[in-house]
């Protein structure tokens, strides 16, 4: 069975959607408009309570590469070129999940979505003034991953700092970074002809800033 992208892009009528790089404030953005405008929540890996049980190597290798994973050193410890594949290929396979649970929660009420659905599917499931890509400088997505308390970030810390040499395992893990956010991946992004807001590595806390920004864009706020 097909669901042609033009039906679901009716039923997404309601849904907003937030994707782009590492550490642009995606997450933060997701939960504030959400908390504001009384909006359903998808937050990060929000699909993953079915994907995580659902998924087959056969059909969906790079999600099933987590459901099988007995060693978490051995994810950490990638070569970064693998690292970057699997990284865009999940982000593939997950479109279904995620497509599958929007269509289950959308209706009348506003839907708010921190996504890795790629671009290139946006494109035909959405539209301009549903969609916001949020970038941050390579140096930031890299060297500031794990300046974040979730648990997610802290666990991989961890992981990685029980290695033998944490040191080596933490800069190749640090070159697996870099490609996913890389000048390459970065210009897919900006160039997409989606709304884009760069987030500016000076310090200045701009969260309330740009929420008004893309409120404004969405259409949630005059």
């Amino acid at each position: 069975m097909k669901i042609e992208n033009n039906i679901l892009k009716f039923y997404f009528k309601n849904v907003y959607f937030i994707t782009g790089t590492a550490y642009a404030g995606k997450s933060t953005t997701v939960k504030m408009l959400a908390d504001r405008y009384d909006m359903i929540f998808c937050g990060e890996n929000y699909h993953s309570t079915v994907s995580d049980v659902v998924a087959t190597p056969e059909k969906q290798p790079g999600i099933a590469y987590m459901k099988y994973l007995t060693d978490w050193k051995n994810f950490v410890t990638r070569s970064p070129e693998e690292y970057e594949r699997w990284i865009y290929s999940t982000g593939r396979e997950a479109a279904e999940f995620e497509a599958a649970h929007l269509l289950s929660v959308a209706g009348d009420r506003k839907v708010i979505v921190d996504t890795s659905i790629p671009v290139d599917i946006l494109k035909e499931i959405s539209d301009y003034h549903h969609v916001a890509v949020m970038l941050s400088p390579q140096s930031m997505s890299v060297e500031r991953f794990f300046d974040r308390s979730d648990p997610d970030k802290q666990f991989l810390l961890r992981v990685i700092e029980s290695c033998d040499n944490p040191e080596a395992v933490m800069e190749n893990y640090k070159r697996g970074l870099a490609l996913i956010n890389s000048p390459k991946h970065y210009a897919e992004y900006a160039e997409s002809g989606f709304f884009t807001v760069v987030r500016q590595d000076n310090g200045v806390d701009t969260r309330e800033e740009v929420c008004d920004i893309i409120a404004k864009h969405f259409g949630l706020i005059e």
